[in-house]
């Protein structure tokens, strides 16, 4: 049984008016108990650990995203040179060497996972060797189209002869 000196220190009763009946409080407790913190700590590491692997997933995704941009921003970028310089400008994609770029300026690499062929309008699909697509002064181009893919995705880049603009669909 419990002593009345333990009662009176976790009870207070306080009574508001002699008529009503008396509300029982308990007395407010210091802090959090140790399984309070455990289960706030697992529950803490489960949210961590299930964001960890949803941005690990999205990684790749990103990547192949980053290139397909990339690649389109260098074809133009080279229509937009060869208009301001008034000389032919040329994108090389080298398909077995896995490498893109403006002729005469640094090559950059495709990610491992990700592959290339070009779609010529006159020799059908180039899957090995180097395309040159060349620009005009004018902005025009001798056309096609450049297929990136990955496990998930396929995207193409649609480059207009006449013109010279790029699409990316």
């Amino acid at each position: 049984m419990l002593s009345p000196n333990l009662i009176n220190r976790s009870i207070t009763i306080l009574v508001k008016d002699p008529c009503s009946t008396p509300i029982i409080r308990l007395r407010q407790s210091r802090g959090f108990t140790l399984l309070e913190l455990i289960i706030v700590m697992f529950l803490i590491s489960l949210i961590f650990g299930i964001s960890a692997v949803f941005f690990a997933n999205s990684l790749p995704a990103g990547k192949f995203n980053a290139t397909v941009r990339d690649i389109a921003s260098s074809v133009r970028h080279a229509r937009s040179l060869a208009q301001i310089k008034g000389e032919v400008q040329a994108v090389t994609i080298n398909i077995e060497g896995k490498q893109y770029g403006i002729v005469g300026k640094e090559l950059k690499s495709f990610p491992p996972n990700v592959l290339v062929k070009v779609i010529d309008p006159f020799s059908q699909e180039v899957v090995e060797g180097q395309y040159t697509f060349q620009f005009s002064p004018s902005g025009g181009c001798d056309g096609g189209t450049i297929v990136v893919w990955n496990a998930k995705r396929t995207v193409s880049i649609l480059i207009d002869p006449v013109v010279g603009s790029t699409v990316v669909k």
